[in-house]
């Protein structure tokens, strides 16, 4: 495994160092064609295949290259529009070729070195995908991702979406590398203006990201400051509306009070020598009438204010309330989900106690047959067994009257004997006893 990871290693330089200089070379645009940037892509694919971990699937054993690449995602939100063009490609139908369009992408975006930087940072997020041994787990797999840095200054167009990434087969072109010592010596020679313009097109790269997200923030702010404008706005265009309504009472209110001054001084002119108290009390009246109006009217005005502002709490607190009402009705779905799971499984358990019981009521009539059998057997062995004891008594009883006539033989058998010899005594104690 160390052997490997060095051969990898000093293949990653050798692509990489050839890509670049190619490429500086070259002058423009690199496409999907060019030879280098193709077998860059099969180093890379090689390197990151590395003590991949092979997992188990239901059509046999795999190696996903593109699991640990898809987890890039999560510790870099602006890797979510990479994966996300991935997964939506047509043409890709395997997770190689995933991986290796992600790879082109990312590429293309200048983002390559920062990616994997993230992902071999998380050594216990890799523990999954990868052995102990392998290239993204040790200094190889660092050294790998700090020269990945140098490919910022080559600018790549390649077509992903028309290219067939599940069926290429990735061999490295070893004769690509196979340079001579004047090549060697032309490689060094130019060092020096390969160095001198990648630390140019650095600065200008990380000057260009520091002014991206200056642009950023400034945007964020522009796009605050124009909602506040238009809220402002908003209540500018309610205030003009609420000062023009408040004008025209004004202004109908000073008309009626021209008109109510007018029809004084005719009256004043007709009746030069009249009431003029009378007169006086109807324009003090007056007066107070239409200033007791101004006031209603602005009084009117702070309870419609006051009433919109009101408004605008009840909105809020309806918002609050309904976006609390989703979350409980979220809630309420997760809670009725894992209910309607728990019912499926009683209802499972249940089926298997029916089945048992089933099974229990089988074997319990088995047995209750067997032992009806077993009862039938032991009734007939009861009676077989009475049977034999009555045929034992009578056999008994008939020994026992065979006994009695056979001493009653052997009695009279003596009495009627004429000699009374010991040979016919014992015959006889014999026969009786």
């Amino acid at each position: 495994m160390a052997m490997e990871r060095a051969n990898l290693l000093n293949m990653a330089k050798l692509s990489i160092k050839g890509l670049i200089e190619s490429a500086l070379s070259f002058g423009r645009t690199l496409d999907s064609d060019y030879p280098p940037l193709q077998q860059f892509f099969v180093v890379m694919e090689h390197c990151l295949k590395h003590g991949l971990k092979v997992k188990k699937s239901f059509l046999g054993y795999n190696k996903s290259l593109w699991g640990p690449l898809e987890m890039v995602e999560k510790l870099c939100p602006e890797a979510g529009e990479i994966a996300a063009s991935v997964r939506d490609l047509p043409g890709l139908k395997t997770p190689l070729g995933r991986a290796r369009a992600w790879l082109r992408l990312a590429l293309m975006q200048k983002k390559l070195a920062d990616y994997l930087r993230l992902l071999i940072t998380r050594k216990d997020t890799l523990s999954e995908f990868y052995e102990n041994s392998a290239v993204m787990l040790e200094e190889e797999g660092a050294v790998i991702v700090g020269l990945l840095v140098g490919l910022n200054v080559i600018d790549a167009n390649l077509c992903v979406k028309g290219e067939d990434l599940d069926t290429q087969v990735g061999v490295i072109d070893f004769s690509m590398y196979l340079k001579n010592d004047i090549d060697d010596y032309r490689s060094e020679e130019r060092n020096g203006q390969i160095a001198a313009i990648l630390d140019q097109k650095n600065y200008v790269e990380e000057l260009n990201r520091q002014l991206n997200s200056t642009v950023q923030g400034l945007q964020g702010r522009v796009e605050s400051l124009e909602k506040s404008n238009s809220k402002l706005i908003e209540e500018l265009a309610i205030a003009k509306n609420n000062i023009i309504k408040l004008q025209e009472e004004n202004h109908q209110l000073r008309t009626e009070n021209s008109v109510i001054l007018m029809k004084a001084q005719q009256r004043l002119e007709v009746l030069l020598y009249g009431d003029l108290n009378c007169e006086l009390d109807t324009y003090k009246q007056s007066r107070q009438g239409l200033d007791e109006m101004y006031n209603e009217a602005r009084r009117q005005l702070k309870e419609e204010c006051q009433l919109r502002q009101d408004v605008e709490n009840e909105l809020v607190v309806h918002v609050s309330m309904k976006q609390e009402m989703e979350m409980a009705m979220k809630l309420l779905e997760k809670d009725i989900h894992e209910k309607q799971d728990t019912l499926i499984g009683l209802r499972h358990q249940l089926d298997e106690v029916k089945a048992i019981n089933v099974e229990m009521y089988q074997k319990m009539q088995s047995s209750d047959d067997n032992m009806r059998q077993k009862n039938d057997m032991i009734a007939r062995l009861e009676e077989k067994t009475n049977q034999i004891t009555a045929t034992m008594k009578q056999l008994e009883q008939s020994d026992k009257d065979l006994l009695s006539q056979t001493r009653t033989l052997a009695m009279s058998f003596v009495k009627c004997a004429s000699t009374d010899t010991e040979h016919q005594y014992k015959l006889v104690k014999d026969i009786s006893f």
